[in-house]
């Protein structure tokens, strides 16, 4: 730890320690587009709810007008029903129309420095011409498509041609394995695949194009692939198969027809890690997303979008990216800030001289990246202007009092308000947020759920739990962009958000509430690890682990870290004739990190003669996480085999990493 960095420590723990609490300042409440300090107890009334729901729909251009705002037969809901409109329509075209087409929609930033300003006029052209380029090659309203690209401008394009065509599409994130994508692929049945030759991370290519090739190959839906020149590498090719993408957008008419959507029309499909190894399709449909997204969009950030530059650092692969990079920003008319690398790469300051070069008013990244830049110190960005910065987001985990504080301090400048936000992929929208012109803000709380959101803590037997205690956060209304369901399996669907307090969402996260209400988010109680804000799920990283041939049998569990929230631990049992090695733990970090993805290596591997199980042989992760944290041990009474942990515990010690 460097001299600057031990006194930024101690500045922290002083302004912890004076400061419990941080009041919107006077001059950012002045012009908050948000003030009124009475909406959260209004629109926990039904009557309330309807009416702002309502008032928020009707910010949407519709085709059809809706007739009912919601139904709700537990655990399916409807919003806006009766109603028809166009997700690209409400993201572009309504704002051409109303004169704001040389607005900016996107400064995109490369990563080996190339760059390109577009503007909400350019944008429609593209998205429409990619429109006719996907209709040439049949695809139609109910096709899916699969999106594997790096963060360039084509790929918010591609989003938006299928929302204008009806085609539900599933973004893959780039950081995926061929394995995973082939997967996703298959499971949605999807006919065309839109990738880029690679993508630029850190000084090196990601070879999209052959990972896309290796999936397709594995799957029997996929008719046609598109591919952005990027990086300018050679792939293989298959002439029947595979078309260049400027190729196709070439000589396309800048005008497409929009395809009328109802309301509960399928959207989007996004896959996110669940308690099995298959992850699970969540479905968002097309009105109550996009007004949920928009609305949240626009009054946690207090949006202006005539001044402000806005810039969520999130990949558009995960959930975050497609709510507030995509569809909540375009339909606030924002200009907004895409970057395609490392915010730390080639520069430890990348980020902050983006930020500077674009003006960037509001930021709203992760708290792993912030943690990151902690590990740095302040003297990194020191001589990056970052005057501009009004207000600060945080987003994928709980955020530590420390960081945030530090966040605070030398990014915000101590001026700009922070909003901690708590979401899902299957919640589609924010849920759980401060509102920056109303809410007192405590370092390390979400606070207070968003208008009309009601949520509850309850304990085992289902119910609510007094203040100053911690249980299971639910919700206990449904909300407009919540999923509405899990692709081609209801079952799951019910079993894994409805069934253990019937009648409410259960998101499987802990929370506490303080004395004063406020929500504190405790991370996962389900076997759901959150690293660096990807969830992944335990048994997706074991299967990956026994795939391999050295090994019988795995256990993983999430281990605090510092920098990416949690970390993940793996027990592995070798085979007969394998002998543990510092080789063979990186040969099985890397196997994982090939089937499923960079980000889902193993920190740690453990080499173990046996695991503690029950007489019933189920695996007792919760030792397995106490030994992994160090810990000491509870009840072992139920095990088959108790002296099974004092070995492992002997053994915690010489863990590889």
């Amino acid at each position: 730890m460097t001299d600057d960095v031990r006194t930024e420590t101690g500045a922290i723990e002083n302004l912890l320690r004076e400061e419990r609490t941080f009041p919107p300042p006077a001059s950012f409440v002045a012009d908050a587009l948000l003030s009124d300090r009475d909406i959260l107890a209004r629109t926990a009334s039904e009557e309330g709810f309807r009416a702002f729901w309502t008032e928020e729909g009707n910010r949407l251009d519709w085709m059809e007008p809706w007739s009912e705002l919601y139904s709700w037969e537990v655990p399916y809901a409807k919003w806006f029903i009766g109603g028809k409109l166009n997700v690209s329509v409400n993201c572009l075209d309504r704002h051409v129309a109303a004169g704001l087409g040389d607005r900016v929609a996107y400064f995109w930033e490369g990563e080996p420095g190339d760059s390109r300003t577009i503007t909400y006029a350019e944008l429609l052209d593209e998205v429409c011409r990619f429109t006719n380029a996907l209709r040439s090659l049949g695809v139609r309203k109910g096709d899916r498509v699969a999106i594997y690209m790096p963060m360039i401008p084509e790929l918010p394009v591609a989003m938006l041609a299928c929302a204008r065509i009806g085609a539900p599409h599933s973004v893959v994130f780039g950081g995926f394995s061929a394995d995973a994508l082939a997967g996703r692929i298959e499971d949605a049945a999807c006919t065309v695949v839109i990738t880029a030759d690679g993508g630029y991370r850190k000084g090196a290519s990601v070879p999209l194009k052959r990972n896309a090739d290796e999936a397709i190959a594995r799957t029997t839906s996929v008719e046609h692939c598109v591919v952005v020149r990027r990086t300018g590498e050679e792939v293989h090719w298959y002439p029947d198969r595979d078309h260049w993408y400027h190729d196709l957008v070439a000589g396309q008419p800048a005008v497409a027809d929009p395809e009328p959507m109802d309301s509960e029309d399928l959207l989007y499909l996004l896959y996110t890690s669940g308690t099995t190894a298959r992850p699970k399709g969540i479905m968002h449909t097309t009105a109550g997303y996009l007004v949920g997204v928009a609305s949240t969009h626009r009054y946690i950030f207090d949006l202006h979008p005539e001044t402000d530059v806005y810039w969520c650092m999130a990949d558009i692969g995960w959930v975050t990216g497609h709510s507030y990079i995509v569809y909540g920003p375009l339909a606030n008319a924002t200009s907004g800030i895409i970057y395609e690398g490392a915010i730390d790469f080639p520069d430890r300051d990348r980020w902050a001289q983006i930020a500077a070069k674009y003006r960037a008013t509001i930021l709203y990244t992760a708290p792993t990246a912030i943690r990151a830049l902690m590990k740095y110190g302040h003297t990194e960005f020191e001589r990056d202007d970052l005057s501009s910065l009004r207000l600060l987001g945080s987003v994928g985990e709980p955020i530590n009092p420390e960081a945030w504080a530090w966040y605070w301090k030398y990014i915000g400048g101590e001026r700009c308000p922070v909003v901690d936000t708590w979401w899902q992929t299957e919640t589609g929208m924010i849920m759980i947020s401060p509102l920056p012109g109303i809410t007192t803000l405590k370092p390390g709380s979400a606070t207070f759920p968003f208008p009309g959101v009601i949520a509850d803590v309850l304990d085992e037997a289902g119910n609510s739990v007094s203040l100053g205690q911690g249980g299971y956060l639910v919700l206990d209304r449904p909300w407009p962009a919540m999923l509405r369901g899990i692709y081609g399996d209801p079952e799951r669907y019910q079993q894994t958000y409805w069934s253990r307090y019937p009648g409410r969402y259960f998101p499987g996260d802990g929370c506490k509430r303080d004395d004063d209400g406020y929500y504190w988010l405790l991370g996962r109680v389900d076997d759901v690890m959150n690293v660096s804000g990807h969830r992944i799920s335990t048994t997706e990283v074991e299967s990956a682990l026994v795939a391999h041939a050295a090994v019988a049998e795995a256990a993983v569990v999430g281990r605090s870290d510092p920098l990416t929230g949690q970390a993940i631990f793996s027990y592995v049992i070798l085979r007969s004739g394998h002998e543990p090695s510092d080789a063979l733990a990186g040969e099985l970090r890397e196997h994982v990190a090939e089937m499923i993805g960079k980000f889902a290596r193993p920190k740690q591997i453990m080499f173990t003669p046996d695991l503690p199980k029950t007489r019933s042989g189920k695996i007792m992760r919760r030792l397995l996480r106490d030994i992994a944290e160090q810990r000491d041990l509870g009840d072992v009474t139920t095990l088959a085999d108790a002296g099974v942990v004092n070995t492992i515990r002997e053994q915690s010690g010489t863990a590889e990493e």
